[in-house]
């Protein structure tokens, strides 16, 4: 099997036995092959004019085991910097910029924590993890969680009042970023919604204490690998979009112009692998991610989690996905629709209701950050969402 950094080179992917994904027409996945023109022309589009909301974009949809989308535009690498007094991109020359391609890999961001969540089900079908057990059950050096009784439910639906992140890219050392962590207590009141990135760092910490291995190797292990996601891991991804040129004040740390390391401060604090950010996948590979659920947690002969599972974490309020949110699900919302987006310009969307499936992965934070517009994201929710005709599904 090739290394991640050489599938990341590439971009490139295999797919398993029966029923397994194929690419097929709209209609043999029941979709309307209009609305998904529609679909595939706004996302080209997100990438044009003089300040596109994206550099560049992928898209894969689909219904059932039919891919009925699979879509790139834009550029992958397309500035060499970002020049704050004209507020703009500095752009490379043309013939020295790299072109986005269907097999091209994103740094997922916070599409991380859906992966870290599936590893925490995994452990909790097992018996090894209590899904209500005091998270001071398995950290007791976690002091301040331990006296709070945070819990690994509130962890998985952001409700133990943690705050949102620490700044653990200030910390001179491991040790000094570890003992933040087990030092932070709750700020919030538990049980309301807080969303947190140290919610997914305290279950990190939980997974590889109670299993002796990294989140890497357990993500690799009880997910991609059985899957065959070989576009998937955590980085250095070499062949990736590039995301942000990163310097202060609008960012956190003076890193430069990124690509293939992981754009998120504290991921890359704590070596490139966290529990809410840093892994690299693909939108094939993505598709591969969401069909396995919306099949009850099998694809081909691997199965990563139990359908009851996988009902348990895709149930409101849901477990590490969220659920039924327009703001960035359009019209899929409101049916129990399940998914996730991430800083960078990712997100992902399926529909047990209609078995369907959207990812749209870009790197909209290349060359700047800019204030979050999931608008294209709910736009083109509500497009797959047109697209499915009331009928059973031809091609599964």
């Amino acid at each position: 099997m090739p290394s991640l950094e050489q599938t990341c080179e590439r971009g490139g992917g295999r797919e398993l036995s029966a029923p397994r994904l194929r690419s097929d027409t709209p209609e043999r996945a029941g979709l309307d092959p209009g609305e998904l023109e529609h679909l595939a022309q706004e996302v080209h589009d997100l990438t044009t004019g003089e300040r596109p909301w994206a550099a560049g974009t992928v898209v894969v949809a689909g219904r059932g085991p039919v891919i009925a989308v699979e879509a790139a535009a834009g550029w992958a690498v397309r500035y060499a910097s970002y020049d704050p007094e004209a507020d703009a991109g500095v752009e490379l020359p043309r013939k020295a910029r790299v072109p986005m391609t269907v097999a091209t890999p994103f740094d997922l961001a916070s599409l991380t924590k859906l992966f870290t969540a599936v590893a925490t089900m995994q452990q909790i079908e097992r018996g090894t993890l209590g899904i209500d057990a005091r998270v001071g059950a398995y950290l007791p050096d976690f002091r301040a969680a331990a006296e709070h009784g945070v819990t690994v439910r509130e962890l998985l639906t952001h409700t133990s009042g943690l705050r949102p992140e620490l700044p653990l890219y200030d910390c001179a050392d491991d040790a000094e970023r570890l003992e933040l962590l087990r030092s932070e207590p709750p700020i919030g009141v538990p049980g309301t919604y807080t969303y947190s990135d140290v919610n997914l760092l305290l279950l990190q910490h939980v997974l590889e204490r109670i299993t002796g291995r990294g989140l890497d190797t357990l993500v690799h292990d009880g997910i991609t690998r059985p899957l065959g996601m070989t576009a998937t891991g955590f980085g250095p991804c070499p062949g990736a979009a590039a995301t942000e040129y990163q310097r202060r004040p609008w960012a956190k740390a003076d890193r430069g112009m990124l690509r293939g390391v992981v754009h998120d401060e504290n991921a890359w604090a704590l070596g490139g692998v966290a529990g809410h950010a840093g892994l690299f996948s693909t939108g094939r590979d993505l598709a591969v991610f969401c069909r396995a659920l919306l099949a009850g947690g099998s694809y081909g002969p691997a199965r990563i989690l139990g359908p009851d599972f996988v009902e348990l974490m895709l149930t409101p309020p849901g477990l590490g996905f969220a659920i039924d949110q327009p703001w960035f699900m359009g019209e899929l919302a409101g049916r129990g629709a399940a998914g996730h987006t991430g800083f960078t310009g990712t997100s992902l969307v399926l529909d047990r209701s209609t078995d369907t499936f959207l990812v749209l992965l870009s790197n909209a934070v290349h060359p700047r950050r800019r204030p979050p517009d999931s608008r294209p994201r709910a736009a083109g929710a509500t497009r797959l969402a047109r697209a499915v005709r009331p009928t059973s599904l031809s091609g599964g």
